[in-house]
């Protein structure tokens, strides 16, 4: 008779290539904002799968229009129109507000920076791009090398296709220094995520924009991990108040379902021809009906104005035990802790609560699902409280 394999002999003979590393967690199930153990375990989650699930797991309009398209069509080429792309991206395009009326529907983060920097060598005529330190833009050619650490990291090409400078962060001065009339972009995250839930902020991105004007060179706002309601706002940049010339936007625009899109304005999107950009499986119809039911939402649960709510209270009710004080915007925060975060967010798991780190040694990071409410922060404080500093 067969008998089931051991946890160790499922590892030894796993076919996944091992290149992540991974909390001692095998999720049965998720609902809401808490996972489901095989263990048993009932785990709250505040990092939302890396900040792609912002409206929690099994949502009720996400999955009905899941469904309702499947049943309809689960696929068809760009080579034929249809009324759901066309409507999917009039929908984003309002939500934002923001003036870049031209989407272009593709499906991660990494691929939406690459076709964002394609445009703008493209635009300009330009070879250089300036990105931020501390900065993470994606793991493809394009994106990895305006990613800050890749090339001494896992960048693995043999050379980058472009010229890239990095200016600092907290300098808004020094970074205008970096953009010339050599440089075809500039690509920012307005909050870094890897780089620990940093607000880059309003001074800054107002200079860079004055300073890309005055250059002729794009802004390019990298809004994959902050955008899509995360910061309270549709987008950092409505929170700040400054447009770039394209915003890219992935992670919870499809929350949990493969979908990315570059925004663009008029001046970029003017000068496309066909077959500057291609792709096979982006604006598919169910990527385009989920990003839709994502959305409508977040505008009729009124998730941006609980984002900004609940947000206020973790940072009134979470610097205890070892965090120190808070940094980011929204439901993108960093928890400074006195101890690596590491052994707080261990020390957190051991409690049934997930959290993330970040590149700061010192950040514990949460992204949690704009349906968090202060009961589960509740949670957390408590937790935390009960951790030494």
């Amino acid at each position: 008779m067969a008998t089931s394999p051991t946890s160790t002999e499922q590892k030894l003979t796993s076919h996944l290539a091992q290149v992540f590393a991974q909390y001692p967690i095998d999720v049965a199930h998720g609902e809401g904002v808490w996972l489901y153990a095989r263990d048993g375990r009932k785990i709250l989650d505040f990092y939302g799968g890396h900040a792609v699930a912002g409206l929690g797991y099994g949502h009720p309009r996400w999955l009905a229009a899941l469904e309702r398209q499947a049943r309809q069509m689960t696929f068809q080429t760009n080579a034929l129109p249809m009324v759901i792309r066309e409507r999917a991206a009039a929908r984003l395009t309002r939500f934002a507000g923001l003036g870049l009326d031209t989407v272009f529907w593709i499906n991660s983060g990494a691929e939406a920076n690459e076709n964002a920097l394609k445009a703008a060598f493209r635009l300009t005529g330009r070879n250089k791009v300036v990105a931020l330190e501390h900065g993470w833009h994606g793991r493809t050619a394009a994106a990895g090398a305006v990613t800050w650490g890749a090339l001494e990291k896992w960048y693995g090409f043999p050379r980058t296709p472009f010229d890239v400078r990095y200016a600092p962060r907290d300098d808004a001065a020094a970074a205008e220094q970096f953009v010339d009339r050599e440089t075809a972009a500039v690509i920012v995250e307005p909050v870094q995520g890897v780089g620990g839930a940093y607000d880059v902020g309003k001074p800054m991105l107002h200079a860079l924009r004055r300073r890309c004007d005055e250059s002729g060179a794009l802004l390019i706002f990298d809004e994959v991990q902050c955008g899509m309601g995360r910061t309270g706002a549709p987008f950092a940049a409505n929170f700040h108040g400054v447009v770039p010339d394209m915003i890219t936007a992935a992670k919870a625009l499809g929350n949990g379902f493969p979908v990315s899109a570059l925004m663009m304005s008029r001046r970029v999107a003017g000068e496309l021809k066909h077959d500057d950009m291609g792709t096979t499986f982006g604006g598919g119809p169910m990527a385009c009906a989920v990003a839709e039911a994502v959305i409508d939402t977040i505008e009729s649960e009124s998730l941006l104005a609980n984002v900004r709510q609940v947000s206020d209270y973790i940072r009134a009710s979470c610097i205890i035990g070892p965090v120190t004080g808070v940094q980011g915007l929204g439901f993108l925060l960093g928890l400074k802790t006195s101890r690596p975060a590491k052994e707080v967010q261990a020390a957190l798991l051991a409690k049934n609560i997930l959290t993330g780190t970040s590149a700061d040694p010192h950040i514990l990071r949460l992204l949690p699902a704009y349906i968090m409410n202060e009961g589960h922060v509740d949670r957390l404080s408590d937790a935390l409280s009960r951790i030494s500093a």
